[in-house]
């Protein structure tokens, strides 16, 4: 594991490199899984590696395919391109049972990554996780003449209030988020879930966290929702409150 100031890599097996910052510590670990768009230098990503590193916890922040200092055309990124990359992680940058954390989008590749490793991950924190937000909350969303451009051109080019540059959609994101849908049927996630939700948030209604609450199979679950909170939850309250979330939920996880 390199230092904090070099990032580590991983050499993924078609040529694709993923960018990665782990603190060694001790168990169980956290690993930060980011959101659409996002790179592991966001606010959320940092602030729980000064938390983890104050607690002398292992902590690991990393770049999605085609996000921050990672390789990667974003035209060529899916669904289960990047939960690949958090098994990756998992499997290559930590040691020992792992508590991930995700945001928005991060949230659905933390279930997935959770499935595909049952026996690594022992716990989970969201915040505003948003499983099947291509379907559910860009598709079926989408007006005609937008579902029309990207049966045509293969990609839409959708204005963000947290970037100047507009996100681009591809027809293979939606298509291939098909295959990963997770709220349609039960979750086989029995671990400890903890998750925080703004009220205020326009991007994943509060009301998605129910849903998937309803679906995981887990009944350790517990919701909190912020009543003036947005999407980010980046306020220096929401992040206290997500930095203690995690730290309790580790220390109720830590071996005897």
């Amino acid at each position: 594991m390199k230092s904090a100031i070099e990032p580590g890599i991983l050499h993924r097996p078609d040529g694709a490199t993923i960018a990665y910052h782990a603190t060694p510590g001790k168990s169980p670990g956290v690993v930060f899984c980011g959101g659409f768009m996002s790179d592991m230098t966001g606010t959320k990503a940092m602030a729980l590696e000064a938390a983890c590193r104050e607690r002398g916890r292992a902590y690991v922040r990393f770049d999605y395919f085609a996000h921050g200092l990672s390789s990667g055309d974003f035209a060529d990124a899916t669904i289960g391109r990047w939960a690949d990359d958090a098994v990756a992680v998992l499997d290559e940058a930590t040691r020992g049972p792992q508590v991930l954390v995700g945001s928005s989008m991060g949230g659905w590749v933390m279930l997935l990554a959770a499935l595909a490793r049952p026996e690594r991950v022992v716990g989970l924190v969201g915040v505003a996780p948003a499983p099947d937000f291509t379907e559910d909350l860009m598709w079926r969303r989408f007006d005609d003449a937008v579902k029309r451009t990207l049966e045509t051109d293969g990609v839409y080019y959708e204005p963000s209030q947290y970037a100047d540059d507009p996100y681009p959609i591809t027809m293979k994101l939606i298509e291939e988020g098909r295959r990963h849908l997770l709220l349609r049927q039960p979750i086989a996630i029995s671990c400890p879930v903890r998750i925080l939700h703004g009220m205020r948030d326009p991007d994943v209604p509060w009301r998605h966290s129910l849903r998937l609450i309803d679906a995981l199979r887990s009944d350790d679950v517990v919701l909190t929702l912020v009543k003036s909170g947005d999407h980010r939850l980046s306020e220096p309250d929401d992040i206290r409150r997500l930095t203690d979330t995690v730290e309790s939920l580790c220390r109720d996880l830590e071996p005897d």
